[in-house]
This record gives C-alpha cells, structure tokens and sequence, in this order.
C-alpha cells in the first residue's frame, strides 16, 4: 500500500521572511491617488480638523481607511494591513487615531460632509478631463441612476429599524454615474436613511439628485446634459415635477407604477402602434414591445412628460401580476425627452439595470453593513466608501483597457490587489517587483505605466 500525500503539495511554513509586500497590487490605487491629487485635495479640505502638533494628516487618514475598503475591509480596523506594509502605504495612524478622526469628523455636522464631498467634485472634474474618451461624458452627456439599498444591521444601531423586505437595518439612498457598457460607475450621492425609510419617497430623491448634481462639473449641471434615471420608485408627482422644473437644466427616465388606469389604456392600444423592442446595437428585441400613451393618464403630470409603456412574454416560468394584460408582462416610465426614437428610449431607461451592478459593487466595498453604532458616525464611514468607490472606477478608467476595465471589486482584488512582490531598493529607488508566473503581472505594469504618464498634479 502506498501512503497517501494528498493532491497538494506539502510546505513548510516559518516566519520571519523579509523584503515581501503583500496586497502589493494595491500600489495600483496609490499611484491613482497621488496622480489625481486625491491626496492633497482630501488634506486641504479636512484641514480645519487638523490638530496642532498632530502627527498624523486628517485627509492621510480618511484615504487610508478608503484604501483598506477597496482592498476589501468592511472596518475602521482593517486599516491595519496597511499599517503592516509602509513601504508601500506610507505612516498610517493607529486604530485609536483613526476613530478619534472619525468621531471628531462626525461631531462636527455637514460641515465635514460637504468639506469631503467638495473635495470629491474637485477631483472628479480632473480625472474625467484625465480620462479623455474614456470619461462618461465622452458622448456629451451624463447618466445618473438613483436607487437604494437595504444595509443590514446585526445589533442595535441608531436608526436601524424594519425594512420593507421584513430585515432590519438602514436604507440609504445611492446615486451612480453609469460608464456604460465599456465601464462600470462611480457614486455620486449617498444619503444615508433609516431602514423604515420608503423606497418612493420624493423628499429623498430630491435631497439625493441635489448631492449627485454637486458631484458633476458645473457644465452638467444646465443644458439637459444629465439625465436622472429611477426606477418606479421616484415616479412620484412630486420628484417628478421638482425634475420638470428644471427642464431646461435635466432630462429624466423616471418608472412608473402600473395602475389600473394605465392597465386599460394599454388594452386600448391598436396592434399597429406598438413598435419592437431592440437591443443594444440595434436588432429587435423578440417578444417585446413598446408604446406611448398620452390622453387623460397625464392629467396632473407635468407638462412635457411622456408616458412609454413596454409589454413582453414573460420567461417561462415567470409568474405573472394583476396588472399585467393578455399574458405579457408590463412595465411602464416617464420621460421628458423627445427627438429620440420610443424603442431607443426604452432601451435607454433598460439600461438603469447596470445600477444593480453599481450596488453590488458598494455592498462589496464596505456597504455590507454599517460598522459604527451613531448616524453621524455612519454618515462619515458612508463617505469614505464613496471615496472606496472613486477609486476602483477611477483606477480602471485611467490605468486599464478593454475587459479588465469592467471588472467588478472582487475579481479587480482577486487578481490585481492581492498580487505579492518583492522589495528592492536600488540606487536609493524601491521599486516592487511582481512574480514573472503570476497571470495579470502584465496587467499590473502596464496599468502602472499607463498611470506614470499622466501630469502630476500641480
């Protein structure tokens, strides 16, 4: 009998090895941040809680809790792996340092917000201008899509409460720039609400469009350049027309509700008025279609709204609702946009879906759950992982091409981030040197070099 050794191999395990650095492809992000003046725009705007004498920088300190979110924590803490390798990463304060920042950030109001967010917007303006043709405004205009997402808690924490899916925890309000099919999205708002927040609640939406429009550079915010995508639930009288009185400045994609009123003017529509739904690139969508209903159904609507229904066989197996007509499922939304075609016009309110991804990346980076017990506390950490977000899409933005620029959180750690390398110091130089058999090392160094030839910040 042969003894059995298993199907890997066996090592020996020791400590004490040197001149390694691990999550060493998060130089990556570093790089981003020094390129960019991240660092410096996050220092100048938190300098007003810089204490004399302080050793450690405000703005280093957020930045470095935004880095350890991206790299994958989901606490203040986590800010330890970064502590453990400077030589990459630089001084970073301890963990009591950086809650007593936290904690001062948070006592101090919407002062800290809008000192945090101001510095986000600056920024933001240059890397777009940075980016070039690959910035989501390459095309001339800019899409945000306005959702929310359920956090969970798993103790007591102030505003925590029951949600509409029977959880319980909080239900802050997002807003996302979509890059398109060639990209993925950067955040732009976050409002952070209790969990018995409503999902149609036109306050929010308004307060949440305001943040998000903040973010863009002024020439985005007039001209009906940016247009505000939802699904049903801000298809409310009152977002609605708050949107339609800003017109000149904003276009809109808003869902609607499908009530009974617009159930029996959708079995009025003759065969002949409905168009084929299509598909990215232009071929027609097979069992879909798309109509536009006008007449009494606007009545209290603003003016200059369109109402656009869709109508499609369900999957097989689906389950259909009440409200659905003849065995196909509808779905209905608000626009304001004309000289466009009603099937691209679907196809672009179709398109909010990407959202979905947008909010599967923030759960993976840090909204998982909301570390901290207070609301103002929580209003920071919602922050810095706006700032988390920033930089796994601007990252990819300026450093990456092709496919690698559509890779989500996970895969960008799993293959990019966790990357080990070996220090060396030549010439009183360091440079990291990456493993030749590691599959994206190519990747790694090719983004890095793509990153060394942007202008340094002035």
């Amino acid at each position: 009998m042969k003894k059995r050794i298993g199907s890997y191999p066996r090592v020996r395990v020791e400590g004490g090895g040197r001149a390694v650095v691990s999550q060493a492809g998060g130089v990556l992000l570093v790089e981003t941040t020094r390129k960019i003046g991240l660092d410096q725009a996050i220092s100048a705007a938190l300098a007003p809680w810089r204490k004399s004498r302080a050793v450690h920088d405000p703005g280093k300190i957020l930045l470095d809790v935004a880095l350890a979110i991206a790299l994958g924590g989901d606490c203040l803490a986590d800010v330890g792996m970064l502590r453990a390798e400077p030589a990459v990463f630089g001084p970073v304060a301890s963990d009591p340092t950086v809650s007593r920042l936290v904690d001062l950030l948070a006592s101090a109001g919407p002062k800290s917000l809008v000192a945090i967010r101001s510095a986000r917007a600056h920024v933001r303006e240059h890397v777009w201008k940075l980016a070039g043709t690959a910035a989501p405004d390459a095309d001339g205009q800019v899409i945000v899509d306005i959702d929310g997402v359920l956090v969970l808690a798993h103790s007591e924490k102030q505003d925590a409460a029951a949600t509409w899916k029977k959880t319980y925890g909080h239900h802050p309000l997002m807003g996302f720039v979509d890059h398109g099919g060639g990209g993925s999205g950067e955040p732009v708002a976050g409002l952070l609400r209790p969990g018995n927040a409503g999902s149609n609640t036109a306050a929010d939406h308004i307060t949440t469009t305001q943040l998000a429009l903040a973010q863009l550079p002024s020439k985005y915010r007039r001209g009906r350049q940016t247009l505000i995508r939802t699904d049903s639930g801000g298809g409310t009288h009152e977002f609605v027309a708050w949107l339609a009185q800003r017109g000149r400045w904003l276009s809109y994609s808003v869902g609607m509700t499908i009530t009974d009123a617009v159930h029996h003017a959708v079995l009025q529509v003759p065969a002949s008025a409905w168009t084929p739904a299509i598909e990215p690139g232009g071929d027609i969508r097979d069992g879909a279609w798309v109509a536009e209903l006008d007449g009494d159904l606007l009545k209290g609507w603003p003016k200059g709204m369109r109402l656009l229904v869709r109508k499609e066989r369900p999957h097989p197996g689906a389950q259909l609702r009440f409200t659905d007509a003849d065995g196909l499922r509808l779905t209905a939304f608000a626009t304001n946009t004309t000289g466009t075609a009603i099937a691209a016009l679907e196809l672009r309110h179709r398109q909010r879906a990407r959202a979905e991804d947008r909010i599967r990346a923030a759960r993976a980076t840090g909204l998982r759950n909301l570390p901290l017990h207070d609301t103002a506390q929580n209003r920071i950490w919602l922050e810095i992982v706006q700032i988390a977000l920033d930089l796994l899409a601007w990252m990819p933005m300026l450093a990456l091409t092709g496919e690698t620029r559509r890779w989500e959180p996970r895969r960008l750690r799993l293959r990019l981030f966790s990357a080990a390398a070996q220090i060396v110091t030549t010439a009183r130089r360091r440079h990291l040197r990456f493993a030749r058999h590691w599959p994206w090392t190519d990747v790694i160094t090719q983004a890095i070099k793509r990153l060394e030839t942007l202008p340094n910040p002035g």
